[in-house]
């Protein structure tokens, strides 16, 4: 099992501010558009529309309750073109790879939205190879730190099939095999575990310490992308010291 993960950390902290500003609206209402769409509109026989749901009930910036009566209600009221998952392979400064999952009608206009912020913060696109051999797909369950004993949360998440539980500061990150994550998920439940959130997500195999220069280049080029409409995700392979990362976060 893992210790201190400053991505997952980061990854976390940056949707916390996201929140905070309402920039996940949008998103999320597409995550449950396209999870309604794919699996049917009932979340208790649609895992990925029922985990979409949850995220989005966590964020108190959200038009979403606990009395929300269904995902088709909200895909109808949110109606938009359909949209197709598009993904594009980058690389930022100092050779940081990443990897940017869109959510669009128009998967032309994102690669050129997607091509120009890239090239305006000194990065580039790169062949699909050359980048996600450093990637690999995960489930990924956080679980708030606050009350929870790291020993008992990797009790349950072992025993329930998790690979790796890592201690983020004010999250548990619970690291499943794909197939997985639903089935792990529910043990957490069972057991009177709440989470946060549950998602499929790209994690880096190695990863490029940097800089506080370059840190401050990457980091704006990642918000940049994230600010794009169609962009849904945004995974990279960067870290940095904790002394770049505390520069970083008061600069914010």
């Amino acid at each position: 099992m893992s210790g201190h993960s400053k991505w997952a950390t980061t990854k976390h902290k940056k949707a916390a501010i996201d929140a905070k500003r309402g920039k996940l609206f949008a998103k999320l209402i597409k995550n449950i558009e396209i999870a309604a769409r794919l699996g049917g509109g009932d979340p208790d026989g649609n895992p990925t529309l029922y985990d979409a749901i949850v995220k989005a009930k966590k964020l108190p910036c959200l038009p979403i309750t606990s009395s929300a009566p269904s995902s088709v209600a909200l895909v109808r009221k949110m109606a938009q073109p359909i949209t197709r998952t598009s993904c594009m392979r980058g690389y930022a400064p100092a050779g940081v790879g990443l990897i940017i999952e869109c959510l669009t009608d128009n998967r032309n206009r994102a690669a050129a939205e997607v091509r120009s912020t890239l090239t305006k913060g000194n990065g580039s696109l790169a062949t699909s190879g050359a980048v996600s051999f450093n990637f690999e797909r995960k489930g990924q369950i956080v679980v708030p730190a606050e009350g929870m004993d790291y020993d008992k949360l990797f009790e349950i998440a072992a025993e329930a099939g998790a690979e790796d539980v890592s201690d983020d500061g004010d999250v548990f990150s619970v690291i499943t095999d794909p197939s997985d994550l639903v089935t792990v998920r529910k043990g957490l439940q069972d057991a009177g575990i709440d989470y946060d959130s549950a998602d499929l997500v790209m994690i880096p195999k190695n990863e490029v310490e940097l800089s506080l220069d370059d840190a401050r280049k990457v980091s704006k080029l990642i918000d940049n992308l994230d600010d794009l409409d169609d962009v849904q995700n945004i995974y990279s392979n960067w870290t940095a010291s904790d002394e770049v990362m505390a520069q970083l976060e008061e600069e914010e």
